[in-house]
């Protein structure tokens, strides 16, 4: 009898461990187009997936002292270089669901932070847009607009997201980052339930050619326009 029961319970306790999604899963490094891993720190671009109507590159409103976070209406506009900061200074890989704090990196003097943060919408099409002037490190209820995170969407792309639940656990808001396009045709990063996620794609800062390289890659973006499960 004790041995049938033995047996029994560690079937039970096989089947638990298999139902268990590995740790691993919630720990993937964010990869950038050249499948290495980002790295706080690290200068990067942020880009559409897509070329054509999908957009360019992310920047901002005012270069030298970064305004609201814009995504660029042309494929031959390079970005601005943001470096990504996470919420936990243990480890120096930028990854998957993790809170992070996303910075421009400016060259000039600028008395005006350059952080990445949420800020109500007066424009009832939108619920929050994505601007600057945010508050890095310090996480708490106190900073919770300037929290981001980055997660898989479709086969090769990411998504930005804003949901800073590790960093307040009190009902905060969950919502992609999708463009919203203005009346004078610019694009802004924005939050709404009407918005498609932006998928996005990393690239070093530093890597002028890269850039180059990706206005050739067209048959590689349209093939995976129609394979991503996200619709563009």
């Amino acid at each position: 009898m004790k041995s049938t029961l033995l047996v029994w319970l560690s079937f039970l306790l096989f089947a638990f461990v298999l139902s268990v999604p590995s740790i691993e899963a919630y720990t993937e490094p964010v990869l950038d187009i050249q499948g290495e891993e980002l790295k706080a720190g690290t200068e990067y671009i942020i880009g559409s997936i897509f070329f054509g109507a999908g957009g360019g590159d992310v920047s901002a409103t005012n270069k030298t002292c970064p305004d609201d976070v814009i995504q660029y209406s042309s494929d031959l506009l390079q970005g601005l270089p943001v470096t990504f900061s996470p919420a936990s200074s243990d480890d120096d890989v930028i990854r998957v669901s993790t809170d992070l704090n996303i910075k421009f990196s400016i060259k000039k003097a600028c008395d005006h932070s350059s952080v990445w943060k949420i800020q109500k919408s007066s424009n009832s099409e939108v619920q929050w847009f994505v601007t600057t002037g945010g508050e890095e490190g310090n996480p708490g209820i106190d900073t919770l607009t300037n929290w981001f995170k980055i997660e898989k969407a479709g086969i090769l792309g990411y998504k930005l997201v804003s949901c800073p639940e590790g960093i307040c656990h009190c009902g905060v808001l969950c919502r992609d980052i999708g463009i919203y396009r203005e009346n004078d045709g610019r694009r802004i990063l924005s939050l709404s339930d009407k918005l498609s996620p932006f998928l996005v794609l990393f690239k070093k800062g530093s890597d002028q050619w890269v850039h180059c390289l990706l206005l050739q890659a067209e048959p590689a973006r349209s093939w995976l326009r129609w394979h991503s499960d996200i619709p563009s």
